[in-house]
């Protein structure tokens, strides 16, 4: 028996079919752009995501003639709103996560419910993240769409309603739109009632984790070339995904996933709902796995500024690494300084993300002379981005937020320099799993929980994820990043003002 992953990431998607025992049998992949057609703005054309995502199952699905998959679920980036007809066709384009236009609509949000009522019912700090201010800014400004629309959709309801027939939602997937009450795992009728938003309009919430919500169509599974029902069960939020598909399901355990963006997940057998996490946006929000909750820290720029590095200052390095099959990230990297670098880079390039949530904070690299080599700027990026992840681990456990293991997944895994970085900034350990595709790994999970192929998720995580190698700190660089981090806390309050300027 099999089961297939479906990953719909922020630029791009993945299809991977695992086997019972977490063999990766097949995948594929694509890329897709996100359109910018105003200065903080961020969209996408959701209609070509699920074009580029059915290739993507079509492609992985043949490969595995001799097991093909019994179930599927979808691991997804969060708070994308996506208005579409009573066909489940998208209207305009996504509103993605990281869009910064509704400065105004969480205004109106603190003025009439207040921000910490707000944190308290939902988990979700008042930030422009959130999908219930994208809601308000489609009322306000794109009234015929608004009244046009049948449903307002995320990515994961969006597609089971187009590969099943019903847009269901998981909870935790809806625990991150700003409208579900935390504590009851429904939608706060409260909220959608004092923000002009009908029940009817927003999908239905899933009963459990991991349950059967629907199976793929007919004509669907004809495409594939299926002669089973594929059963289609609720997934979640890429990062709680993530989470499960490298073993965080007991509490004080972490993940660092790093791809476009960088992003901490820790596990709670209870909701911390401290005001230092509401002040620092750290979104508190239901796990995949039953029973426990999520803290999470977030940093838009991750894996986006390292590609942005490469493509803009790396091309001499992307031709040789299409020639000579070598990473053009190893390539940037290889005549790196092997301790600290002379630099500091604060890499603000989407503003800040937690805790100092500065929308209009910028990128800025200082120390910079005749002596500076394209490796050591390549390696003060990494650098800055996991001082950013410092910062938000010692917030989360002055918090009470208890962490004794970081598991590292997604692209940045694979680098073997910016695990041995994060240990040492950050003075803990981390396990690396085999597989590094968590999210897709933990979808699968939840499909194969579903199909009844496994007891519960423990049991699947038992017999699934297995380790590569676990990566200490060294006292030696922990003592010596320990002084440039000291310099780096300075960094941001001193820009700030200027940073505002321009």
């Amino acid at each position: 028996m099999s089961f297939i992953g479906l990953d719909i990431g922020t630029t791009g998607c993945k299809a991977i079919v695992f086997a019972e025992d977490g063999r990766v049998l097949s995948e594929a992949r694509r890329e897709y752009a996100i359109q910018t057609p105003q200065p903080g703005w961020a969209e996408q054309d959701a209609e070509e995501v699920w074009r580029l995502a059915w290739q993507c199952l079509r492609q992985a699905v043949a490969a595995t003639p001799h097991d093909p998959p019994s179930a599927l679920a979808i691991s997804c980036q969060g708070e994308a709103v996506i208005p579409v007809d009573a066909g489940g066709h998208a209207l305009r384009p996504a509103i993605l996560g990281m869009d910064t236009r509704t400065t105004a609509e969480n205004a109106w949000l603190i003025e009439t419910f207040g921000a910490d009522e707000l944190f308290q019912r939902t988990g979700m700090p008042v930030h422009t993240i959130n999908t219930l201010p994208k809601l308000l800014w489609l009322q306000r400004h794109e009234s015929t769409i608004w009244r046009n629309a049948h449903q307002f959709l995320l990515y994961e309801d969006f597609f089971l309603r187009r590969l099943g027939g019903e847009a269901v939602i998981s909870a935790c997937l809806a625990s991150r739109t700003q409208m579900m009450n935390l504590a009851s795992a429904d939608w706060d009728d409260d909220i959608l009632s004092r923000c002009g938003i009908e029940r009817s309009r927003l999908a239905k919430p899933a009963s459990s984790a991991g349950g059967v919500v629907g199976r793929l169509r007919p004509a669907l599974k004809q495409e594939l070339g299926l002669a089973s029902d594929l059963l289609l069960v609720s997934g979640g939020h890429d990062q709680a995904c993530a989470a499960l598909g490298s073993g965080v399901i007991a509490p004080g355990l972490a993940m660092v996933s790093t791809g476009t963006a960088e992003v901490v997940e820790v596990a709670m057998d209870s909701p911390a709902l401290a005001p230092t996490l509401r002040d620092g946006g750290i979104s508190v929000y239901r796990h995949v796995v039953p029973g426990l909750y999520v803290a999470m820290t977030l940093n838009h720029s991750g894996g986006l500024l390292l590609r942005w590095f490469r493509d803009t200052l790396g091309r001499w390095e992307r031709e040789q690494a299409v020639a000579t099959g070598v990473d053009a990230y190893d390539l940037l990297l290889q005549e790196a300084p092997p301790g600290p670098t002379r630099l500091l880079w604060l890499p603000h390039f989407a503003g800040s993300g937690t805790p100092t949530l500065d929308v209009r904070s910028k990128g800025a690299i200082l120390g910079l002379t005749f002596a500076t080599t394209k490796a050591e700027m390549a390696k003060a990026a990494l650098e800055g981005l996991t001082f950013e992840l410092r910062i938000n681990l010692d917030l989360l456990q002055s918090a009470g937020v208890k962490i004794t293991e970081l598991h590292a997944v997604g692209g940045g895994a694979r680098s073997n320099l910016w695990l041995q970085l994060k240990a040492d900034i950050c003075n803990i350990p981390l396990r690396v799993p085999m597989v590094t595709d968590a999210a897709c790994l933990g979808a699968a999970l939840l499909a194969g929980v579903g199909a009844g192929a496994y007891l519960d998720l423990a049991t699947a995580v038992a017999q699934t994820v297995r380790w590569r190698e676990r990566i200490a700190p060294s006292s030696e660089r922990t003592e010596a990043y320990g002084t440039q981090y000291a310099r780096y806390r300075r960094l941001y309050p001193l820009l700030a003002e200027l940073l505002h300027e321009l």
